[in-house]
């Protein structure tokens, strides 16, 4: 890795750390980020010329695998006709048509330029709305770095620097209350003290940013029931789960019907882009309709447009044969890291839902932030580097999901397990 060693150092002496988002940086886990040169399908090439096997997909995005024809194609002939103009345009209103179409809750769409404006839309329009100021998130679920989300936060944040970030304000801190994910007992005492302030709950429906953490059984259903009573709105953060766990979002899959929904990653195909969702009421309350402002220059982008609609559309026209082949894949492979694991009586949970999935070092279940911080990190930065000497890619920290896409195939599988078994764990 000289190449990027070198890349690396230099990167340093002008950007913060070297990355331009923390956990590239390797910290977790020591040692020296490969810097990418290209990738395609299930392969990423970094400038040393070393091919991995990967399963970080760009942190959930490349749900067809990298390169693909058709999102190449619609940016060729979209980047002709130019790459920015400020104003309205018909890709826009066709994806807007799409999500409408794909997301069980969505009537109307705002489009923005990343997943933390639109969680943060959708927290301005949840307290417009109601008029409340408080909100309640869970422990270990990130929903960008927002100042009302870093409390408590997961994702990078659980690893560097503190949760609750430096520079945001006590008062604003405050508003944010706090409970572990899949306690919905904890949910209701929050509501029982103050539920006539809270505007809204916003809850990852599958936590991506603590591995990957299922919810527990009428946990989804009792947030929905909770809010309801008190008058305050369900936010899903779907930015990592929509169009990644089931063809119709995690929403589809467990049949809640929240009132907003925040998406990114797979609807850019991998250019940014974020998204609001939700019923049309809220939805109009945001300018140029309604009194809550919210504006973007580049919300909107032809190139972030045109490339959502192509993965969207693919996804649409061959949901059977993707989603069939995305379960397919997954399955096999978590069963035989299972497999590999258990053979050698290393502590391990695989945890999984669609085509996302989780590697936690620990002998127990894990539910919520606290049961991964249990995972042993020594043991997961051994996996780690060892995965990643033979060509494998995972997320380098230990609170972050992996994702199998489209374009993964069997020799990849193979390639993995392989590696898994020789490691000395």
């Amino acid at each position: 890795m000289e190449r990027s060693a070198r890349l690396f150092e230099n990167a340093k002496r002008r950007i913060p750390g070297g990355v331009n988002s923390p956990v590239r940086a390797f910290g977790p886990v020591g040692g020296v980020p490969p810097f990418i040169a290209s990738a395609n399908g299930c392969r990423i090439t970094d400038v040393d010329g070393r091919v991995y096997v990967d399963y970080v997909g760009s942190w959930g995005p490349m749900i067809l695998g990298h390169a693909h024809p058709a999102v190449l194609a619609a940016l060729r002939e979209t980047i002709e006709r130019g790459t920015s103009f400020g104003a309205p345009t018909e890709a826009e209103v066709d994806l807007a048509e799409l999500i409408c179409e794909r997301v069980p809750s969505a009537e109307m769409v705002r489009l923005v330029s990343s997943g933390t404006e639109a969680t943060m839309t959708a927290l301005r329009i949840a307290r417009g709305a109601t008029g409340r100021d408080a909100i309640v998130k869970f422990e270990g679920c990130y929903h960008g770095h927002a100042d009302s989300f870093l409390v408590a936060a997961g994702s990078g944040a659980a690893t560097h620097g503190h949760p609750s970030s430096p520079g945001v304000p006590a008062s604003l801190a405050a508003l944010t209350l706090t409970a572990p994910f899949n306690d919905l007992g904890a949910v209701a005492e929050i509501f029982a003290r103050s539920g006539k302030e809270i505007a809204a709950v916003i809850v990852e429906p599958v936590a991506g940013n603590m591995g990957c953490v299922p919810p527990q059984p009428g946990f989804l259903e009792g947030l929905r029931a909770l809010t309801k009573e008190y008058g305050a709105l369900l936010i899903f953060d779907e930015v990592m789960t929509g169009f990644r766990v089931h063809p119709r979002s995690a929403q589809g899959l467990y049949g809640i019907d929240p009132d907003l929904t925040t998406l990114g990653k797979i609807i850019g195909g991998g250019l940014p882009i974020g998204a609001v969702a939700g019923k049309r009421p809220l939805l109009e309350q945001l300018a140029p309709v309604g009194p809550i402002y919210q504006a973007g220059t580049l919300s909107g982008n032809p190139l972030s447009v045109a490339a959502g609609l192509a993965t969207l559309r693919t996804l649409r026209d061959q949901e059977e044969t993707i989603y069939g082949k995305l379960e397919e894949l997954t399955r096999s492979l978590v069963t035989q890291v299972g497999a590999a694991l258990r053979d050698r009586a290393v502590p391990h949970q695989v945890q999984r839902v669609g085509s996302m999935f989780a590697i936690y070092f620990t002998d127990a279940l894990v539910h919520n932030f606290a049961d991964a911080k249990r995972s042993d990190a020594n043991l997961f930065k051994r996996f780690f580097h060892g995965m990643l000497a033979g060509g494998i890619y995972f997320a380098p920290s230990p609170y972050e999901a992996a994702f199998v896409s489209a374009a993964h195939d069997t020799a990849a599988i193979t390639a993995t397990i392989n590696r898994l078994k020789r490691l000395d764990l």
